[in-house]
């Protein structure tokens, strides 16, 4: 069984501590930084995933995952320790849906 996230795994993790409008507690995510990045710094990009879907233009269905239902939240994206928050990774994305996620993401940034 694999220990390092890649992008497009979907990991169970406590977001705790949030405030605000943040999503909080135990869920699933869907890491956006590649392998080579978490091993190296320790730390991974992800956005968290909810089954409360509300329509809202950053959500991206989840397509190709085997277990995992609902929603990638596409403008809450967090940078994680995933060694101290004892991550579980459970199921993978389809490249389609990573890419949503990525291009949903992206003008946010620029």
């Amino acid at each position: 069984m694999r220990i390092i996230p890649d992008r497009g795994d979907v990991i169970l993790l406590s977001f705790d501590p949030t405030s605000g409008h943040e999503q909080a507690g135990f869920r699933p995510a869907v890491v956006l930084s590649p392998e080579y990045y978490n091993k190296a710094s320790g730390l991974c990009l992800v956005c968290p995933i909810t089954t409360n879907i509300k329509g809202y233009p950053f959500e991206v269905i989840l397509d190709g995952a085997k277990k995992t239902t609902g929603v990638a939240l596409a403008d809450q994206v967090r940078s994680i320790d995933w060694q101290t928050r004892k991550i579980k990774i459970v199921d993978h994305i389809s490249t389609t849906s990573l890419a949503t996620i990525l291009a949903k993401f992206k003008p946010l940034l620029f």
